[in-house]
């Protein structure tokens, strides 16, 4: 099985790539697009350099490798992406090759996180217009990604963990749940910048806190991407 999850920044993504690697049956591969992204696009993100040459540039050999063979030739395996890495012209057929899982988090957490470590991020770096275009892009090809809320796996990890599982088919592994601390092989050049927390864990952090306060151009990004309540029915 390969499973493609597609996920704003600052979520629970690399903490879901530790778990899924820490099956014996499960491979990873941590943002494969992110090179040929930052290439077409032009954007100066941290450690831009080191991405560059970590990675292919080419958008059409990043797919074939992700169609290719499982790292280590092992049965499964979980391709981490950021949904603002995925630029037009890079949906194709091969995508029907993948279980397609979708991650979610509040608005207000991701833009306050992102913008820690990136303080130039506009809407376009937070994933979420490109989240709704990746659903609708999914669907359309008849294909139905599971939805996942970031805080919901956090409040009941292995809940939510069995939940997924059973929905792509995949058999519940109790090894999810915890991880060795530190650096992983299956993290990204760019892990030094992003991956500090997540490294100091050995499994989901408890439930989130009280959303952030924001201000100014964060506020700004923020309420633009969040839903508005919905009304009781009478």
């Amino acid at each position: 099985m390969k499973i493609a999850c597609w996920s704003g920044p600052r979520n629970i993504s690399t903490a879901l790539m530790y778990a899924f690697s820490n099956r014996a049956d499960c491979g990873a591969v941590d943002e494969p697009f992110y090179a040929a992204y930052l290439e077409r696009t032009g954007k100066d993100h941290p450690m831009r350099p080191e991405i560059l040459a970590s990675q292919p540039r080419d958008p059409e050999a990043v797919v074939a490798a992700l169609c290719g063979s499982n790292p280590a030739e092992l049965p499964h395996v979980y391709h981490k992406h950021m949904a603002q890495h995925m630029l037009p012209g890079l949906w194709g057929d091969w995508v029907a090759e993948m279980v397609h899982v979708i991650l979610i988090r509040h608005p207000a957490r991701v833009v306050s996180s992102f913008r820690k470590g990136y303080a130039e991020a506009g809407l376009e770096d937070v994933g979420f217009v490109q989240l709704a275009e990746i659903y609708d892009n999914l669907t359309a090809r008849g294909l139905d990604p599971v939805i996942v809320e970031g805080s919901d796996v956090r409040a009941d990890p292995e809940g939510m963990l069995r939940a997924l599982c059973d929905r792509i088919g995949l058999a519940w592994d109790p090894a999810m749940l915890e991880w060795p601390a530190g650096p992983k092989d299956v993290d990204g050049v760019w892990a030094p910048v992003w991956y500090g927390a997540v490294h100091q864990s050995t499994g989901f952090a408890g439930p989130e806190g009280e959303l952030p306060d924001l201000d100014g151009v964060a506020r700004e990004m923020a309420e633009a991407v969040t839903c508005p309540p919905r009304n009781p029915s009478p």
